[in-house]
């Protein structure tokens, strides 16, 4: 079985690969996760979020924003004592305040996330062809930004559409591919 070749590297790639990475995701609670960890995966290797995910879910009440947005400076305390997620005081920071910029502005997420998924896009021949940012990436960072959202920049929005299935990048040869 031929599989996008980062997908082949562990077996933790491969399963998030075959089951997840590319599939339609909706929902506040579950989107809202995801923006987080594709946050916190910034600078550092997307493995690493996969593996301490379950961690992140328990600490961050698995990703409710009305809970997430009660959060105070004790959790905050908690969080960055916490060796099962990446302890970086922003990007916590962060992921506590984009869970108060949804509650507070009553965010349809979903709609407002779903709203930047191009209607096509060709299906990238190779990995070379994948892209890092699209011109809806940086558009969704944008408004992410001008409603108040932290650490979501056009890179960051793009892993985040790739993982959620806004797009689909899996390359022609990846078995994947061969769901449309």
């Amino acid at each position: 079985m031929s599989r996008c070749p980062w997908g082949d590297s562990t077996p933790d790639y491969a399963d998030y690969h075959d089951t997840e990475w590319g599939v339609e995701l909706h929902g506040t609670n579950a989107l809202y996760e995801r923006m987080s960890l594709e946050a916190f995966q910034s600078g550092l290797s997307w493995i690493t979020i996969l593996r301490k995910r379950p961690a992140f879910r328990a600490a961050f009440l698995d990703f409710d924003p009305k809970l997430v947005a009660e959060f105070g400076p004790a959790d905050v305390e908690r969080l960055m004592a916490d060796a099962g997620i990446v302890r970086n005081r922003m990007k916590i920071d962060a992921t506590i305040h984009n869970a108060r910029t949804i509650v507070e502005t009553d965010v349809d997420l979903d709609a407002l996330l779903w709203s930047f998924a191009p209607a096509e896009r060709k299906r990238p021949a190779t990995i070379a062809d994948v892209p890092a940012i699209t011109d809806e990436s940086k558009a969704m960072a944008k408004e992410l930004k001008r409603r108040g959202f932290k650490f979501l920049g056009p890179t960051t929005c793009y892993a985040l559409m790739q993982a959620t299935g806004m797009v689909d990048d899996h390359i022609a040869t990846c078995f994947r591919a061969d769901r449309d």
